[in-house]
């Protein structure tokens, strides 16, 4: 199911910067900075940006993160600066993770949250697309091939920018040191000469907007982002779309979770994606109303739909399993809202046949719970595999 067409105009396309909140950021350096954060990541580190993820020994996902790099010191060691979600109580602060596995290596780890602030930047990419080919594995697993043939790195090579390859047209991510405070208050307007390079240079040209410009930028694009979509210790990386977005290696060697995430991508089967969807009105009804506030984390429920016009068909069993509503937005020019939901494959398909409706249910007592149907739709970038493909 393609995006919605009355949904289409909310896909922002012009010059647009906005802030990413709820971000930290650790520096990690020292003569053995790449070959440490090598055995963690879930990808392939050498000394460039990229996207990447820390897995627990079970293969399920701790932390999403953006790798940036900085100039490396005068003795030629490298440094990084990694931006993950904000620590919760739901898993090990990744600082404190990250020294567990130290032992001897020279590295050194610091919090330098409070000296950077994180910004996005969209709608005038330069830049041509460089996924060309996807490789599809019997799992389900999907994988973007990088055109490196004429040495462009996907994700860029700028000290603290990126470009956010998670998605086509998710444009970069830039890092911006805050210095003091009142500094920082004259530069969130971005009228400050002080800004870094890479938004200095667009702030004559591109429109600011909040952080919930950004967010739904990322829903339309159905790309889920840190803890809230992500949910640590119990999302496994390719059901949240790591691999799709490139934030996996499975011809990397060893790291944690490696074993469990390359055993799926060989024989096992990916069950569950997580897609951009709309929450609107009534499932039984034509009428479209205002719905309620959301809660957080709600259940996403199959209700099997009956065929009235051949009372004797065989009735459809009901589906196993619910999905999982995250992040979402009001849109409230139509009466709903959009988000990402985790949602089991079948159930996809089943209600793409028309043999069942997803919905979700709130507010009120058990007998006063109100029904709200959930659609769910495939990025217009979602990678479709044809016999020219490679399937491994």
């Amino acid at each position: 199911m393609p995006v919605p067409t009355f949904l289409r105009g909310l896909i922002r396309t012009t010059p647009t910067l906005a802030p990413i909140h709820g971000r930290s950021i650790l520096s990690v350096s020292g003569s053995q900075a790449t070959e440490f954060l090598n055995g963690l990541l879930t990808t392939s580190l050498s000394a460039r940006p990229c996207f990447s993820s820390f897995l627990h020994a079970q293969g399920r996902v701790l932390h999403d993160v953006f790798v940036y790099t900085q100039p490396a010191s005068s003795a030629g060691q490298q440094s990084y600066l990694i931006e993950h979600d904000k620590d919760s109580g739901e898993t090990p602060a990744l600082i404190s993770l990250l020294k567990r596995y130290v032992l001897r290596s020279k590295v050194r780890i610091r919090d330098v949250s409070e000296e950077y602030s994180v910004w996005a930047a969209w709608g005038s990419e330069t830049s041509g697309d460089v996924k060309k080919e996807w490789t599809f594995a019997r799992s389900g697993a999907i994988e973007p091939v990088w055109d490196t043939k004429s040495g462009q790195w996907p994700w860029g090579t700028e000290h603290s920018v990126l470009y956010d390859r998670r998605a086509p047209g998710m444009g970069r991510r830039i890092l911006v040191a805050k210095g003091d405070t009142r500094k920082y208050r004259r530069s969130y307007n971005l009228n400050h000469s002080d800004f870094c390079p890479a938004v200095a240079s667009q702030a004559s040209t591109h429109e600011t907007k909040a952080s919930d410009a950004y967010l739904l930028h990322r829903i339309m694009h159905g790309v889920p982002e840190g803890s809230f979509d992500i949910q640590p210790m119990q999302a496994f990386p390719m059901e949240s779309n790591l691999d799709v977005m490139g934030g996996l290696d499975f011809r990397k060697g060893c790291y944690v979770g490696q074993e469990l995430t390359v055993r799926t991508y060989h024989t096992g089967a990916v069950r569950k994606r997580i897609l951009p969807v709309v929450v609107g009105s009534n499932p039984s009804s034509s009428q479209n109303a205002v719905s309620p506030e959301l809660p957080s984390h709600l259940p996403i429920r199959p209700s099997v739909l009956e065929n009235s016009a051949d009372p004797n068909a065989p009735r459809t069993p009901r589906p196993r399993g619910n999905g999982t509503l995250f992040s979402t937005l009001r849109i409230p020019e139509h009466g709903i809202d959009i988000g990402l939901g985790l949602l089991r494959l079948e159930q996809v398909e089943a209600a793409e046949q028309g043999n069942i409706e997803l919905v979700v249910e709130v507010e009120g007592a058990e007998e006063n719970k109100r029904r709200l149907g959930v659609k769910h739709w495939w990025p217009d970038w979602w990678p479709t595999q044809n016999h020219d493909e490679v399937q491994i």
